[in-house]
């Protein structure tokens, strides 16, 4: 495992006894989502610069910018993890361990099964932040507790209260807890890791670890200064589309 520090809360226990943990970042979006900024090549600078010891490029209903950066990610010393940000009927989920592109608008519950047809993982991230397309005010505790793990602490925070309502849930419903910078700029990447304890450090065993929930959290708040670039960015980038759209 690297050496990754500067992580200010820890929100669960460590994960059991396995032969690696690894710190893993399981959000982050590149200039392939229409508010991301950056190519693949800085996310994964960024998170060997950190120490992290796998990265996930999760964009919005796109996956082309995950597997390119899942094929570079050796040459940069991490575990390419691929995955996309699915918009379903009800707000997003995480699919994880997916080689194609999972249709969006579907809904939450076809969503889950289309994800796991392809053999992957479906991890709901900021569920209860409902100005972030969370998910928890439209389907039911069921389908919710239904998904292969939830995203329990997203850096992207004003005070923390969804993350708690996220991590209440989970722990009330059994279900596994992951972390997420949500990093749609380089400079976030590594804001929020879930630590991975796992068997091999291949995509595979971090995907199975985390069905399991042999996972830790650990994060810090993303920095004013950050989030204002980064929202500002996304809307320049908006902007600059719905004008070419025009012209």
């Amino acid at each position: 495992m690297n050496v990754y520090s500067g992580w200010t809360a820890s929100l669960l226990p460590p994960p059991p006894q396995s032969s690696f943990v690894l710190a893993v970042e399981l959000h982050s979006h590149s200039a392939l989502s229409h508010d991301g900024r950056d190519e693949v090549d800085l996310l994964l600078e960024q998170a060997a610069a950190v120490g992290l010891d796998a990265l996930a490029v999760t964009d919005h209903d796109a996956i082309e910018a995950s597997l390119d950066a899942a094929e570079k990610a050796a040459d940069y010393g991490v575990v390419g993890i691929t995955g996309t940000e699915v918009t379903t009927a009800a707000g997003h989920v995480l699919a994880f361990g997916v080689r194609e592109r999972v249709e969006p608008g579907l809904p939450f519950s076809e969503t889950l099964d289309a994800i796991h047809e392809q053999g992957g993982i479906a991890v709901v991230p900021h569920p209860f932040q409902k100005s972030r397309s969370g998910v928890a005010h439209k389907i039911s505790e069921d389908e919710l507790a239904s998904a292969d793990a939830i995203e329990v602490y997203n850096s992207r925070l004003l005070t923390g209260r969804a993350n708690r309502k996220a991590e209440t849930f989970a722990r009330e419903h059994g279900v596994p807890m992951t972390a997420g910078s949500d990093a749609h700029i380089s400079e976030m990447v590594g804001q929020a890791p879930t630590l991975v304890g796992t068997e091999e450090r291949s995509e595979g065993a971090i995907l199975d670890a985390i069905r399991a929930g042999r996972t830790s959290v650990e994060g810090k708040r993303t920095p004013w200064r950050i989030s204002f670039r980064q929202a500002a960015g996304g809307v320049k980038r908006r902007v600059r589309s719905r004008l070419d759209q025009l012209l």
